[in-house]
């Protein structure tokens, strides 16, 4: 894993790296979003716990990590005797990778600001033997 953007414009990336580059999302989440993007179907939680062979709880983290990065979305089901529960389906890619556009957009607006403001503020720095 990259800890600086000079080591990851340095690494050979994928188009799966931008999961964890641009969301933070582990490589478990990588796992499953795989799965539900491979389904014909939606899946339930324990669908997918079963698909990546981890307890419910652990694939439960996961794909609420997904869903808050927009990467799937979360249908109710009703029983018709009462009752709900859950199905995960994928995000439509063109939607997930629009969002990734605006993001990396404004990051790269908000970096030339700081580089702006980063020269600004030593070129006005005085420096030991330079004319005042």
């Amino acid at each position: 894993m990259a800890n600086s953007m000079a080591e990851y414009l340095q690494q050979d990336m994928e188009c799966e790296g931008l999961l964890e580059c641009i969301h933070g999302l582990k490589e478990l989440d990588r796992q499953c979003y795989q799965v539900v993007v491979e389904s014909e179907e939606s899946l339930t939680i324990d669908d997918i716990a079963d698909r990546i062979e981890r307890e419910r709880s652990t694939a439960y983290r996961s794909i609420q990590r997904l869903l808050q990065a927009g990467f799937i979305q979360k249908e109710q089901v009703n029983y018709d005797q009462g009752g709900y529960y859950h199905v995960y389906r994928p995000t439509d890619p063109g939607e997930v990778s629009h969002e990734m556009q605006r993001m990396l957009n404004e990051w790269y607006a908000k970096m030339g600001q700081l580089i702006q403001e980063f020269e600004d503020k030593y070129n006005e720095t005085e420096r030991p033997g330079q004319p005042v």
